[in-house]
């Protein structure tokens, strides 16, 4: 499998909204399960698998439906635009999302140490410690349902 990050599409032929038995026909069993289930949200539950050996976890999110919804991955050989960004400094990442239009940058040094470099409109996080770029978090938003719901109709239940 290709590690080519599809912003809000999902990595290489994995989609999001794809069930877990498409990502179990695609990666093989995962090595660890994780039940991510927060007390605060009661409307939406996550699962984490994680792929150790390929250096990836992916997220299902849902509560009557889990389907995918975000991936993070630390392996080397991610590409994003045809770029391999485990190899790129920070203005590098910033100047290689600019030129492909995405420009909403929001930064933010986290409470373990790291800074999180986001851009808002193609849902991707990328943290980095003392300067390296170490996980790249990309994903879309899943209601109860296990539905994608678009971006913007996000920002439309704030109001």
């Amino acid at each position: 499998m290709k590690m080519e990050i599809l912003l809000l599409e999902g990595l290489d032929d994995l989609k999001f909204g794809d069930l877990p038995k498409t990502v179990e026909n695609t990666l093989g069993k995962p090595l660890e399960i994780e039940h991510l289930g927060e007390e605060a949200d009661e409307d939406l539950d996550t699962i984490l698998w994680n792929y150790d050996k390929e250096g990836l976890s992916v997220f299902f999110e849902g509560k009557n439906n889990h389907v995918l919804s975000c991936f993070e991955t630390d392996n080397e050989e991610t590409t994003l635009f045809g770029k391999k960004v485990f190899g790129m400094n920070e203005q590098e990442i910033t100047e290689l999302m600019k030129s492909e239009g995405l420009t909403q940058i929001d930064t933010e040094v986290e409470e373990w140490g790291e800074k999180r470099v986001s851009f808002d409109e193609g849902l991707i996080d990328f943290y980095f410690q003392d300067g390296k770029l170490v996980t790249v978090n990309w994903g879309v938003f899943v209601n109860e349902d296990g539905e994608i719901e678009e971006f913007d109709d996000m920002e439309d239940d704030e109001d």
